[in-house]
């Protein structure tokens, strides 16, 4: 069985697929702050004691963070790749630049990242401080990429409304 798009369906389709990565982007970054935040209720929950801790062990502040952590994992590699393939579907080559290194580097350090939760469940505080620096760095990463996506954003709407006109 021989599948084939045609040009016309391709054409229609494109604003979908092409700002699927920003938006996907977006929504990833908006997991980061989220994870972030359920880390350091985490990391409270830790150190607190009595009622404090029996509220905040309630609240699965741990479970939440691995979950939420593990779906930005998987967001972040999905973006990786997707963006990769949107835009050689659109351009027919992969444009080396700052935006393409930020993102396959933020797709490894998340990796590195996660695979310290194993040893971080070991009560190993050297994996755990690990886990907080990095994500830290990628977090930071992660903003000036957003800013270097925005930039590749506006260029696609300029030649969008230039092709329009």
């Amino acid at each position: 069985m021989n599948l084939q798009i045609s040009p016309e369906i391709l054409q229609a389709l494109k604003p979908f697929y092409t700002f699927s990565h920003p938006l996907l982007m977006i929504l990833t970054l908006g997991l980061a702050f989220y994870a972030a935040y359920l880390g350091f209720q985490y990391r409270r929950m830790r150190s607190a004691e009595g009622e404090v801790k029996k509220t905040m062990i309630a609240a699965k502040y741990n479970t939440k963070h691995f979950q939420v952590g593990s779906l930005f994992l998987a967001a972040i590699i999905l973006g990786a790749i997707g963006g990769m393939a949107v835009t050689y579907i659109n351009n027919g080559k992969l444009f080396f630049g700052a935006h393409l290194v930020a993102g396959l580097g933020l797709a490894g350090l998340t990796a590195i990242s996660a695979s310290l939760s194993p040893l971080m469940q070991q009560g190993k505080e050297w994996a755990r401080i690990s886990h907080i620096s990095l994500n830290f760095s990628i977090v930071g990463i992660f903003l000036w990429q957003t800013l270097t996506g925005f930039e590749i954003v506006q260029r696609i709407l300029d030649q969008m409304s230039k092709a329009v006109a």
